[in-house]
């Protein structure tokens, strides 16, 4: 009994720490998003001090030519770079989950090699093997570079949902007639979807907000929107770009939600079927 009482007064102390702990965390996470929403609706061009209300940057901001052009290169490479990362990442998940053969771990440690090295040595290689084969940087150079940096994260990840899928669900499903492409597009992709929404979501993610790769592989009229503003930061940042950063980030909050929603649904549908099973 008294251990009992002690345990509730340990959790009692250590909830009111902990609740505070978190507040922090999340302070440091979000201020500066606060911030740049804040300054979004500044009348200020100076974006030093809060001086008025306003709506007008989020007007002016299509009459900027060049920071629309590179908002519109970086969702050409982010979409495109994110569609073919989720085809290939998948598909080499579901390959070195399946299948057996020669130097199987080697291919499967060099994964991790994008990802651990850092990502200037990776840019600087990536400009190296485009300078070596005579391809000149842009838009093609941009999103290969992007697709080859992301997909490796979307092989992991969607390889962690595949590592506990039961196998025996794929022989049933050919017991019953199914070949090959039918069986893994009706029940193995289905199955391993909600690791296929992470991969995509981290992908996404990442090419968005891409620096260090984009500075080394993207060519002249190939800008994106982080370099632009990279590039704006010694002059300073217009107030328009805190108004198309804001629109980011409340496009970039919905697709997460939709994204976590549709998570929900494919986990409960799912444990449905297992119970019924």
């Amino acid at each position: 009994m008294d251990t009992k009482k002690l345990q509730k007064s340990e959790k009692a102390g250590f909830a009111p720490l902990s609740m505070l702990y978190a507040c922090l965390v999340y302070l440091f996470l979000y201020l500066p998003i606060a911030v740049v929403i804040a300054f979004s609706f500044n009348t200020s061009k100076t974006n030093i001090i809060f001086e008025g209300f306003t709506f007008e940057w989020y007007a002016k901001m299509f009459d900027n030519r060049q920071l629309m052009e590179s908002f519109q290169n970086t969702l050409i490479v982010a979409g495109v770079s994110t569609v073919f990362s989720l085809v290939l990442g998948t598909l080499c998940a579901v390959g070195l989950y399946k299948f057996e053969f020669k130097l199987k771990s080697l291919v499967s440690n060099s994964l991790y090699i994008p990802i651990a090295i850092p990502e200037i040595v990776f840019g600087i290689a990536m400009l190296v093997f485009f300078s070596s084969v005579h391809i000149s940087t842009g838009m093609f150079t941009l999103i290969v570079s992007h697709i080859t940096f992301s997909m490796p994260f979307v092989a992991i990840t969607v390889r962690s949902r595949v590592a506990g899928f039961d196998r025996s669900i794929e022989e049933a499903a050919k017991d019953l007639g199914a070949n090959e492409f039918r069986t893994f597009m009706r029940v193995t992709l289905p199955m391993i979807m909600p690791g296929v929404i992470s991969g995509g979501m981290l992908a996404l993610t990442m090419s968005l907000d891409d620096v260090v790769i984009s500075f080394f592989t993207a060519g002249p009229d190939s800008t994106t929107l982080p370099l632009k503003i990279l590039g704006m930061v010694k002059k300073g940042v217009s107030p328009d770009v805190n108004a198309l950063s804001t629109l980011m980030i409340l496009g970039t909050a919905v697709i997460m939600v939709i994204s976590q929603i549709a998570q929900n649904r494919l986990e409960q549908r799912q444990g449905g079927n297992n119970s019924e099973s």
